[in-house]
Parts: structure tokens; C-alpha cells; sequence
């Protein structure tokens, strides 16, 4: 039923193979694992790989123990995580596709926030915005501050998913961003044309103006990607960073 595993990596092996049956529906959701017996035999590992790799796959909630009884599939194990592997990200040309699905996300956001938007949230947006202008004056990369200028927006939607999608996309987006930075401070006119576009979006969103709103974003993301560009060729991304680094730094590249 399984294929035997090679000595190295054997928990991740086991545990890898285990959850590819329950999303395949081989186990399917209630269903009981078979003992730690059937498993170490069909497996070729010892039980206590077994117990490691139960273990990973419990973290995970995919499977659960029930005293006397053994393990089962949870019924939420159908579900799976949305995950981007960091190793897939290291180039220009990915961190672009990110962009380019953020860019969606961003538009509805920048919309929903225009349609809902409060006194109190709008106040938020521009508290955001002021201290990302401050940052930037003083001479920061502004990275933390576009994060939470962005956040505020996304709260002012009330939907906290538009919150959480947008947290998970910018932890893949963030040496991208500090590097198009860094490239945006050295020319006035990158500087001049993100606050431009910036003061837009939220101009839109304390109209109401949603489709105002929907194009400001899209605008800024589509900006914000042709600006990335032009840090170079797709695959120097690791390079380009570290070279800012060592400028911010004094070292010498």
C-alpha cells in the first residue's frame, strides 16, 4: 500500500506519504489509521518513526488519537493549508506573479474599504499613511509602515479574510519590498509617484468612490511592479538586496 522509505528523512517520508492518502481520500475523513504495527511493517521503519510522524501529521490536524480507540482522520483533514514554498520566491520573476495576485486582492480590498469605510477606520488610514510619509522623510526603507498603511486599508473592509490573505502574501513580498525601496529612495521621482499614488487610493476610499478606489490600487500595484523591474534580470533579487544592504550599510559590494 506504501512505498518503503529510504533511511534518511524517514519521519518527513512517512508523515508526507500518510497525509498524501488522506488527501486523496484513500483515508477519508473519520476514518482509523491502521496500528502502529501495520504501519512500521508496511513501511519498513521502526514505531517510533511511526509516533514522529503521527505526531507531525496531529500538529497539523490532520489526524487525532482517541483513547482506546487509536487514530482517526479529522474531519477537517480534507482541508489543506495554503502554503508558498520561501525556495520558489528567491527570484524576480515569482515575487512578480505574487505581485500580480496581490494586485487582485488589493483592488477588492481598496473597494470593499470604500464602500465601508467609518470616521474611526478612515482616521486609521490616515494615521497609517502619515507615519509611512514620516518614515520615508527620515530616511527609512518605509517597509514596516507600507505594511501597516496597507493593513489599515484592509481593516477597513470589516472582512477579516481581505486581512489575513493580504498578512500571508507580504511575508513572501517583504525582501521585495525592501529592496524596491531602497531603489525608489534613490530617485525623487519613485518617491514623488508611490506617495502620488498612495494619496489616491485613500482620496477614493474617503469619497466612498469604490471603483475610484479599485483603480488607485490597481494603478499603484501595476507601478509597484514595473518599478520592481527595473532592480534588473529576473534571478538577481537575492543579489540586488544584499548590495543595497551593503550600501545602507557602508559596506562596500
Amino acid at each position: 500500500m506504501f512505498q518503503k522509505v529510504p533511511a534518511r528523512a524517514l519521519t518527513d517520508n512517512v508523515a508526507e506519504q500518510l497525509l498524501e492518502k488522506i488527501q486523496s481520500g484513500a483515508f477519508s475523513r473519520g476514518d482509523k489509521l491502521p496500528t502502529e504495527a501495520v504501519l512500521s511493517e508496511e513501511f519498513g521503519v521502526s514505531r517510533t518513526v511511526i509516533r514522529e510522524a503521527i505526531s507531525r501529521l496531529k500538529y497539523e490536524g490532520a489526524v487525532e488519537s482517541r483513547q482506546g480507540s487509536g487514530v482517526f482522520v479529522t474531519e477537517q483533514a480534507g482541508i489543506r493549508p495554503l502554503r508558498i514554498d520561501y525556495t520558489d520566491t528567491g527570484t524576480l520573476d515569482s515575487v512578480l506573479q505574487i505581485v500580480e495576485l496581490r494586485r487582485a486582492i488589493e483592488a477588492e480590498v481598496a473597494a470593499q474599504a470604500a464602500r465601508r469605510r467609518t470616521d474611526a477606520t478612515m482616521v486609521a488610514i490616515d494615521a497609517a499613511l502619515a507615519r509611512l510619509d514620516a518614515e520615508v522623510a527620515g530616511g527609512g526603507d518605509g517597509v514596516a509602515a507600507d505594511v501597516a498603511f496597507h493593513r489599515a486599508i484592509a481593516a477597513a473592509t470589516g472582512n477579516p479574510y481581505f486581512l489575513k490573505t493580504l498578512e500571508f502574501l507580504s511575508q513572501y513580498l517583504e525582501a521585495a519590498t525592501r529592496v524596491t525601496r531602497t531603489n525608489e529612495a534613490r530617485r525623487a521621482d519613485f518617491t514623488r509617484q508611490v506617495r502620488e499614488e498612495h494619496q489616491a487610493i485613500v482620496a477614493a476610499i474617503r469619497a466612498g468612490d469604490a471603483l475610484a478606489a479599485r483603480n488607485a490600487a490597481q494603478n499603484h500595484m501595476y507601478n509597484a511592479a514595473r518599478r520592481l523591474t527595473q532592480l534588473g534580470q529576473p534571478g538577481q533579487l537575492g543579489q540586488d538586496e544584499a548590495e543595497a544592504d551593503d550600501e545602507r550599510s557602508g559596506t562596500p559590494s
